[in-house]
């Protein structure tokens, strides 16, 4: 890695598939100057239900390959699996490099709900990450929080299965209790995962337009604008920024799911990490 961070350089960003595009989307929008390479560890997706170590080892394969192959000057972690797993060891390896990790957005799901109920749907690895345990531990006697694994939502998502997707989000959604406004009902539903915004217009259906849905996308937008700011690091200038997407596996669900969510009709690049341990 050069030492040297410049404001020229790409913003890498992410994820164990295509659920970073909905960051993605929120981070064009908010800084369409900068240009961004996002990567799809599609070889070895999903990391749901993937061991912490497991998806460590990975996330830091991954930053080597930003840093080493696009000399990026930022690291934004499209993924809350990931960034639960690994945040603390990438901040610790690069300490001068701004990273962006996401989690749930319990906090202002806590603070927005009337009813004290807070719904989180995530993949199991997340709920049960000592990082997420920390966060839940913080904001005891702020909410109550209805906490959904949602096994397989993500993979299904991710190979464009919309009726394995319809199924799920349905199975969960009704696990979970009553949506709503009145007592006992959830008022807000934190999409825990970064491939749950992709189908928000599914699960709000399901749940009904009194339950807000909190989407963490644009908040981690806001946040990689102000740290990078802060670092002197921000590109000028009006030309739009490029988007370069690559991905350790086959590139047809990135390629697919980029062309509909974020109108990229371009192909998709291999990008060649090592193994995992």
């Amino acid at each position: 890695m050069n030492n040297a961070l410049l404001p020229g350089a790409p913003i890498g960003v992410f994820d164990s598939g295509v659920g970073g595009l909905s960051v993605l989307r929120a981070l064009r929008a908010q800084l369409p100057q900068e240009d961004f390479v996002y990567l799809s560890d599609a070889a070895h997706a999903p990391y749901g239900e993937r061991s912490e170590d497991y998806v460590g080892a990975r996330a830091l394969r991954l930053a080597d390959f930003l840093l080493e192959r696009h000399g990026v000057k930022a690291l934004v972690l499209a993924c809350n699996t990931a960034t639960a797993a690994a945040v603390h060891a990438l901040r610790a390896r690069w300490p001068t490099l701004p990273i962006i990790g996401i989690e749930p957005a319990l906090k202002p799901a806590a603070s927005a709900s009337q009813t004290g109920l807070v719904g989180v749907m995530a993949t199991r690895s997340t709920l049960q990450s000592s990082k997420f345990k920390s966060l839940l531990d913080s904001l005891q006697g702020q909410a109550r929080f209805v906490l959904q694994p949602c096994d397989g939502l993500a993979a299904a998502i991710e190979e464009g299965d919309a009726k394995a997707t319809r199924g799920l989000c349905a199975r969960y959604t009704n696990e979970m209790g009553g949506f709503g406004s009145l007592s006992g009902q959830i008022d807000q539903l934190v999409l825990g995962c970064t491939h749950y915004p992709l189908v928000g217009d599914l699960l709000q259906g399901l749940v009904g337009p009194a339950t807000a849905l909190v989407d963490p996308g644009a908040p981690v937008s806001l946040q990689t604008r102000r740290v990078l700011a802060q670092a002197g690091l921000l590109r000028t200038g009006q030309t739009a920024g490029t988007t370069l997407l690559l991905s350790t596996g086959s590139g047809d669900a990135l390629h697919r799911n980029a062309q509909r969510w974020l109108g990229l009709h371009q192909s998709v690049g291999s990008a060649c990490t090592d193994p995992p341990p």
